[in-house]
């Protein structure tokens, strides 16, 4: 998730009460990932990825000389691959900027075309499948700076900085890669030589820092599959320190790249990332590169950048750290495998900085779910689904792709429970088929199902690919000291969804008392009857903000009742249960008796009328099939008689 941030996120207050500071941070990373992605739009008028898929990249060997008061890259980039399918040639992603002086295959020049932003490589002869073979790639140049620019040559403080970042297709700017969402390479190395009064960082464990004349040879070596956009690395005048973090059994390593001048604020602030660490790996499994290091290197392009073990940042700020680092799981380990399906790398990252944040600062929770449900809520319509993909505004949408996609979660973990939940996405992030590869929602909902039993179908219909989202509407009255009954409504905001089917959880107060129940609401205008154990004269519709909902409406009725002495049994015929609802009884007390259908008494219980009614639920499953009477009384009076019947 690329960002960049407006000068009121750098103050925000580390402490997470300022929610409405929390929400316009969420606004500039979606913001800035827009600008970012720009760059992918206005390139793939021009065929942002060319590479064929007849090969797959195994690993890539990087030896790139640079200079940060220099904006050049020269670069001899060592490819090992797999032929797919029988070919003569292979082709890479890169600019037309950059010059390549040649390309060899075991001591031989090959030939190559280097056209429309393709390098073209021919074989001497056919390759067929199931070749393992490598080629070398020379070249250099002045990468081109498409949008905000891939290959950032600036300063600090007067002193020079260079910096790559590539998301989504901005690698091919400055070396010779495949540029798509469809290959990871297995592992890589990269080299740097740079002059040697600055450092150089990069993804994976450093291996050795080498002078060699007045340049220093930087050599990172990581050892798991990444993305394209993932592979990066800045040069400048460095400060280092390490820190480290306990997940398990291993002590991982946490190392720091920061400006001198921001040294004592990266110290002090490093511990908060470390924390969340803990949870996420607590939480959704191990980090999964437990066996190199995270990372954080300063650049000055504003928000951050969550390079494969090494997140490039702007400045420590709590939740930021917080949706990076998330990203290292949800990005990064598995990397969604298209745009219509961001929210698995945007609405995660959001969600597990918010689910840190509440865990860190528990006060604040209601009020900051609030404010995302009322900024989803802003507009009747749009889905998390990206259904168009060639606008930069509604693949990196704010309130849609990062805000709705956080609130799936919520959801999600509403129906399931937590811990199904949190044991479906540790399943999902150590699936075989999308481990450390690619995925869409539905491999999401596969796993999802398979842990919890649960059909999602309709949820993600109404939920991932629906729009909008319920009003609702809960009609009430007390029935008795004890029970209440409840007629639960709800208008779409959408015509594209019907009906949104999901457990509401309702809150009965009064002045002393209150409890939550869940009804599971399947129909409109369904009715229920609970057992709340006193007198309400408040209802509140979800007050955890679980769900995403506006405009709720909460009404005590008085049911408009003909008669006296109404006496309901149901359902009727019955089987384990019944309900028996007395209404409109005069007086105040009486007594309920069940015969048989010889007249035996089966059970009586006297009882206490609130506001002439009466509610209570009956067991029957131990009585026979049958015929059977209730009866209520008040004193030897027979007031009201109903004939029931118990069929097993």
């Amino acid at each position: 998730m690329l960002t960049r941030l407006i000068f009121i996120i750098l103050m925000i207050s580390k402490v997470y009460g300022q929610q409405k500071n929390y929400t316009e941070l969420v606004n500039s990373i979606a913001y800035n990932d827009q600008l970012n992605h720009q760059r992918m739009i206005n390139m793939a008028k021009n065929n942002v990825t060319s590479s064929p898929d007849n090969f797959d990249v195994k690993y890539y060997r990087c030896e790139w000389e640079t200079d940060p008061a220099v904006r050049f890259i020269k670069g001899k980039v060592t490819v090992y691959y797999l032929i797919t399918t029988s070919t003569a040639n292979i082709s890479f992603d890169l600019m037309n900027q950059l010059v390549t002086d040649s390309v060899i295959q075991r001591n031989n020049l090959l030939q190559i075309f280097h056209t429309n932003n393709l390098l073209r490589i021919n074989f001497a002869g056919i390759m067929p499948a199931g070749t393992f073979d490598s080629v070398t790639i020379f070249y250099n140049g002045v990468p081109a700076n498409t949008g905000f620019g891939s290959f950032v040559q600036s300063t600090h403080t007067g002193i020079p900085v260079l910096w790559t970042l590539s998301e989504p297709y901005g690698s091919r700017d400055w070396w010779p890669c495949k540029n798509g969402l469809d290959d990871k390479a297995d592992s890589i190395d990269i080299i740097l030589t740079h002059p040697s009064q600055y450092k150089a960082a990069s993804n994976g464990l450093l291996q050795s820092e080498t002078i060699s004349g007045t340049n220093t040879i930087t050599h990172w070596k990581h050892r798991y599959p990444i993305a394209t956009y993932l592979i990066c690395f800045a040069v400048t005048n460095y400060a280092v320190f390490n820190s480290s973090v306990q997940l398990g059994n291993t002590t991982l390593p946490m190392q720091t790249f920061c400006y001198p001048e921001n040294l004592v604020l990266f110290q002090a602030n490093t511990p908060l990332v470390l924390d969340a660490m803990q949870l996420f790996n607590k939480t959704f499994g191990e980090y999964p590169f437990i066996k190199e290091k995270y990372g954080h290197v300063q650049f000055s392009w504003g928000g951050g950048q969550e390079h494969q073990t090494s997140t490039f940042i702007v400045t420590p700020e709590e939740s930021l750290m917080a949706h990076e680092l998330a990203h290292q799981w949800f990005g990064n380990k598995i990397t969604c495998a298209s745009w219509q399906d961001i929210w698995l790398n945007e609405g995660f990252a959001t969600h597990l900085a918010s689910l840190y944040m509440e865990k860190k600062y528990p006060a604040n929770t209601l009020a900051t779910r609030k404010i995302e449900i009322d900024n989803i809520t802003s507009l009747p319509e749009g889905s998390v689904w990206v259904n168009d993909t060639s606008t930069v505004g509604r693949i990196f949408d704010a309130r849609l792709s990062y805000r709705k996609g956080s609130h799936l979660i919520y959801m999600l973990r509403w129906i399931l429970g937590d811990e199904v939940f949190f044991k479906a996405m540790q399943q999902y992030l150590n699936d075989p088929a999308i481990k450390y590869g690619f995925a869409k929602t539905e491999d999401l909902k596969r796993n999802l199902e398979d842990v919890s039993k649960i059909e999602l179908t309709q949820f993600f219909k109404d939920w991932f690919y629906g729009q909008g989202y319920p009003s609702y509407t809960t009609e009430w009255s007390q029935a008795g000291n004890d029970y209440v009954r409840i007629k639960l409504s709800q208008v779409t905001s959408d015509p594209s969804v019907t009906f949104f089917a999901m457990p509401v959880a309702l809150q009965f107060r009064n002045a002393t008392q209150q409890k939550t129940i869940v009804i599971d609401n399947k129909l409109n205008q369904e009715v229920f009857y609970k057992n709340i154990g006193f007198v309400a004269d408040t209802v509140l519709i979800d007050p955890e903000y679980w769900l995403i909902s506006k405009n709720n409406i909460s009404k005590k009725v008085t049911e408009n009742i003909t008669g006296e002495n109404i006496l309901q049994i149901f359902p009727n015929p019955a089987q384990n249960q019944i309900f028996i609802y007395l209404r409109n009884f005069k007086g105040t007390m009486g007594t309920i008796n069940l015969y048989n259908n010889v007249g035996q008494l089966m059970y009586t219980k006297e009882i206490l009328l609130y506001n002439n009614s009466y509610f209570q639920e009956l067991a029957t499953a131990n009585y026979l099939s049958g015929v059977y009477f209730l009866k209520v009384q008040s004193g030897s009076k027979t007031i009201s008689v109903k004939k029931l019947l118990i069929k097993h």
